[in-house]
């Protein structure tokens, strides 16, 4: 099993801004076959090095990985973010 877990700190981090974008990634949901869990959070604690948003998503393999990273429901989250992000962090571990 893979982990993938991505930190997002947004350019506008109002509440609109965060839902916003919170909304585009969970209109991943049910959309990604190779999604096996799929968690989205929203920052509640600001602090100087906090980031707004994490995504955490288990896959079978890194091959389904590699298939999400290429699937057209996530192609319309990275146009999002590419906008919407000042910056993101991002860990992929097997567990």
């Amino acid at each position: 099993m893979i982990k993938h877990i991505v930190l997002f700190k947004l350019k506008d981090n109002s509440p609109s801004s965060v839902e916003r974008t919170m909304a585009v990634l969970k209109a991943m949901e049910g959309k990604v076959e190779q999604l096996v869990d799929f968690h989205i959070g929203k920052n509640i604690v600001d602090t100087p090095r906090s980031y707004d948003i994490s995504l955490e998503a288990t896959f079978r393999s890194l091959e389904d990985l590699q298939g999400y990273q290429v699937h057209p429901e996530h192609k319309k989250v990275i146009e999002h973010m590419t906008e919407a992000r000042e910056s993101q962090t991002v860990v992929d571990y097997e567990f």
